[in-house]
């Protein structure tokens, strides 16, 4: 029952080192009965020294327990993260991993939720802003395994240069999971004709009374929306980010910590080159 009022923030930094380096990195949070907690999790190199991370975080979320993992993800081009997230939770708890993805030359998430009772909340939410020719790749994974329970992944992605992005979505539904809601949806904008992504949702469901859906758009920018902007006096750049910034937004809806939320808002202005007072 305890409630960490603030939440935990992890840094890790790679400075001053004279050769390339691999990292391997643990994370390990216990959330018992009834506790919550936020952590937010950043890497940076701020070298040209080329480093790989191999990171691993287990989340163990206790009944009536909550858990937020914040990852933000805005490394330069000499780093390689490959990100191995697990999440298992116990009857009533609620676990969300936030994963916001602005930089890196590569970029790798796996993220597994095992749901080990009954009505169990999963969120899981991403954005990714690239260019360029990175790689942001997320492998998702929602294990059902208890009736009541429901699983929520909301992925945007923005892609320009010749940046690649993936995206394949798994939810199991057991036999006994009945009365399970899952909701998967991974929408995709292409700012430039060499800009690719891959995206697979994929459903398994072994019961017969749920409620699941999955969806994915690929697509570019509504010339017609475009239109209205600059109609109003709005130059095409800005009226481009004002319509990636809505578009991502919602994405954003469950961060409950408001810095962190402005800091996320000014990356995305950053990325989308307009002032964020705009």
């Amino acid at each position: 029952n305890v409630v960490i009022e603030k939440p935990i923030h992890v840094f890790y930094i790679s400075q001053n080192q004279e050769e390339n380096t691999f990292y391997n990195t643990r994370n390990l949070l216990i959330v018992d009965e009834g506790a919550k907690v936020e952590i937010i999790e950043i890497h940076h190199n701020f070298d040209s020294t080329y480093v790989l991370t191999n990171s691993v975080t287990e989340i163990f979320t206790y009944p009536n327990a909550k858990a937020d993992w914040h990852k933000v993800q805005n490394d330069n081009d000499t780093s390689y993260l490959i990100d191995n997230t697990f999440a298992k939770q116990e009857k009533d708890s609620l676990t969300t991993v936030n994963t916001f993805s602005f930089g890196g030359k590569l970029v790798r998430n796996n993220l597994d939720f095992i749901q080990n009772g009954s009505n169990i909340n999963s969120f899981m939410n991403g954005i990714t802003i690239i260019g360029k020719d990175q790689l942001v790749d997320h492998h998702t994974a929602v294990h059902h395994n208890q009736p009541n329970c429901e699983s929520y992944q909301n992925y945007k992605g923005i892609f320009d240069g010749k940046s690649h992005g993936v995206f394949n979505g798994k939810v199991f539904v057991d036999k006994i999971a009945q009365k399970t809601n899952a909701y998967q949806q991974n929408n995709n904008v292409l700012l430039s004709e060499g800009a690719t992504i891959d995206t697979k949702p994929q459903l398994e469901i072994f019961a017969d009374d749920v409620k699941c859906s999955h969806g994915c758009t690929v697509g570019q920018l509504n010339e017609d929306a475009l239109f209205y902007l600059r109609a109003r006096g709005i130059s095409k750049k800005e009226a481009q980010a004002l319509l990636l910034y809505a578009f991502a937004n919602d994405a954003m809806q469950n961060i409950d910590i408001e810095p962190l939320k402005e800091k996320i808002s000014k990356l995305l202005a950053e990325k989308l080159q307009v002032d964020i007072e705009f």
